[in-house]
């Protein structure tokens, strides 16, 4: 199985921080987020990554490289100035993903748990899997509903960025820009998409204010002598 880590965001409310660089490079605990992702998706077996990149592709690239100082290997996808939006920089991705289901994770949030469970789910005959998380301050309505293993189009938990898909999920997805939840819809509305429940500590890191305080717990927790919990579970409502 290879994953897709997308990349490409401008971080406008990161702002003046993502003036200079690239969101998924600003540091929590230590290290950038992407890093936290890459580490934990090498843990879990998965050791062929595609990236994809628009705001400052180059420092992205520089900074992390072919990928083998972190036991991976990564492909990058290059994407026009502004990004294509999530499902058509999954669309381009497409030649490096292959023929298997892959992993998708947003490179803007932080999970404490391991992402063995990711790896170890089927999808069987739908186009989509999504892990679903309790609906954080900043987005009190939610997204999505689970009801016996299925998605449902009625808001009630937050879509955590992290899915599984089929490739073939994607072929009709124009070229160019395309936002993922109108596909998101069509899926759901003919029955192709299965969830579980992620029981795990999980952030949108989507504000200076949100990364700091994401900062200074993993600071404190490190001089503490804690650790994550690594235990996060998946669970079908």
């Amino acid at each position: 199985m290879r994953a897709m880590i997308l990349a490409a965001g401008r971080g406008e409310r990161m702002r003046p921080l993502t003036d200079e660089l690239p969101k998924p490079l600003l540091c929590v605990g230590g290290k950038p987020l992407i890093v936290h992702h890459i580490e934990k998706l090498r843990a879990a077996g998965i050791c062929e990554l595609v990236i994809n990149h628009a705001w400052l592709g180059d420092k992205l690239e520089a900074a992390l490289g072919d990928g083998s100082r972190f036991g991976v290997q990564i492909f990058w996808s290059a994407e026009v100035e502004g990004g294509l939006e999530t499902a058509g920089g999954i669309r381009q991705a497409l030649p490096l993903l292959g023929d298997a289901p892959f992993l998708v994770i947003n490179s803007d949030i932080w999970l404490d748990c391991d992402y063995d469970g990711f790896v170890r789910q089927a999808l069987g005959n739908d186009l989509a899997h999504l892990w679903l998380v309790d609906n954080p301050p900043q987005h009190p309505q939610g997204d999505f509903s689970l009801r016996q293993g299925r998605v449902l189009a009625q808001p009630a938990l937050t879509f955590s960025g992290v899915a599984l898909y089929q490739p073939q999920a994607f072929a009709e997805v124009p070229a160019g820009k395309q936002p993922l939840l109108p596909w998101f819809r069509r899926w759901i509305a003919a029955e192709q998409v299965s969830g579980s429940h992620l029981r795990a500590e999980w952030r949108d890191i989507g504000t200076p204010e949100r990364l700091l305080l994401l900062d200074q717990r993993l600071r404190t927790r490190q001089l503490s002598g804690g650790s994550a919990s690594e235990q996060g579970v998946a669970d079908e409502l």
